[in-house]
């Protein structure tokens, strides 16, 4: 009999392109979302994508307790991937309670109903931002987390630590925390990618809007950062390899592979890339100039970031293993898929 796996927020991003990867390894997945920051859009890719039509979709706000508690209680859910959560820096900043409630009470609400009735494996979405501005260079699993830069970074470190200690308290449950660095590019269909609402947060949605024309010129923020071409540095993985990290994850979990209950990976590439390198990436990627000037640095953002993905290659089975050109031009393609192109 198949496992079924819960993926919550499985409309957005990083969501429905785990959905894809889940079904593709085999797994039945049910998706609930409350829309709140997406729309179907990326939801009827992934049927596409997967010729399924029957996907089960509920529409849910994990902040209610009893609706979380309705749909563990309707469906044997072996697993649930945790996503549904506010994810933008600057809102936090500027709205902390908002953030503070929703992405704290959301995540216990689903640890209390997973507990009760009987789904054991947690995998939480968890984020570099954990780190903080890190003291060395690449940055492994037992480097000190250092205070968030943001209530958002904060959400995530307090997230992990609610999941450890319900691990530690409560034996029938096991976790594990992906840290994911900069999710970047599109499904290779150009279905189903980044649809930020308003103004995006992340840089690759800001490049191929002023690629397209919506926007008409993209700032990169600070030249003068102690880094080698003064712009920051990330360490940018395609989206469908840190998708597929899920699927090696969640496997782990259901097959018992588990060497500890609760497990924390870095999912990244493990190579720093500056933001003009990506800049010039997607040119020379996609045969394209475009407009960009240098602004004054944004509050907030570390100099340099990025990950040794030593454990998640060895233990998980999983390496990021797309190339920057693949995926700068995954990006490209869906931004034309959007436009009609």
């Amino acid at each position: 009999m198949k496992k079924c796996v819960l993926v919550s927020g499985g409309a957005g991003f990083i969501g429905s392109h785990v959905t894809v990867e889940l079904i593709e390894a085999g797994y039945d997945v049910v998706v609930a979302d409350n829309m709140s920051n997406c729309d179907l859009t990326c939801f009827e890719g992934v049927k596409k994508i997967t010729g399924r039509d029957d996907i089960p979709f509920v529409k849910l706000n994990f902040c209610d307790p009893v609706a979380t508690d309705i749909l563990f209680a309707t469906r044997k859910i072996d697993a649930v991937i945790h996503f549904a959560g506010f994810k933008a820096v600057g809102e936090s900043v500027a709205e902390p309670l908002k953030y503070y409630r929703n992405n704290l009470d959301s995540f216990m609400n689903v640890i209390d109903s997973a507990r009760a009735h009987g789904c054991r494996n947690i995998l939480f979405s968890s984020s570099a931002t954990v780190y903080g501005d890190p003291d060395e260079l690449p940055v492994t699993e037992s480097t000190p987390r250092k205070e968030a830069t943001s209530p958002y970074g904060n959400t995530k470190q307090m997230c992990e630590d609610i999941l450890r200690d319900s691990v530690k308290s409560y034996p029938q449950l096991r976790g594990i925390a992906l840290r994911y660095f900069n999710p970047i590019g599109a499904h290779p269909s150009a279905l189903i990618g980044e649809l930020p609402r308003g103004v995006p947060n992340n840089l690759v949605p800001f490049i191929t809007q002023t690629a397209i024309g919506k926007r008409e010129c993209l700032s990169v923020f600070g030249d003068d950062y102690p880094t080698p071409d003064g712009t920051c540095q990330r360490d940018f993985i395609d989206i469908v390899d840190l998708a597929q990290a899920h699927v090696f994850a969640v496997r782990r979990m259901l097959e018992d592979g588990m060497k500890k209950d609760y497990e924390i990976y870095n999912i990244g590439t493990g190579k720093p890339l500056s933001v003009m390198e990506l800049i010039k990436g997607f040119e020379k990627a996609n045969g394209l100039k475009l407009n960009y000037r240098i602004a004054a640095r944004r509050a907030g953002d570390v100099p340099a970031i990025w990950a040794d993905p030593t454990l998640a290659n060895t233990e998980l089975g999983w390496k990021a293993c797309r190339s920057l050109e693949d995926t700068l031009a995954s990006a490209w393609a869906w931004e034309k898929h959007l436009a009609g192109q």
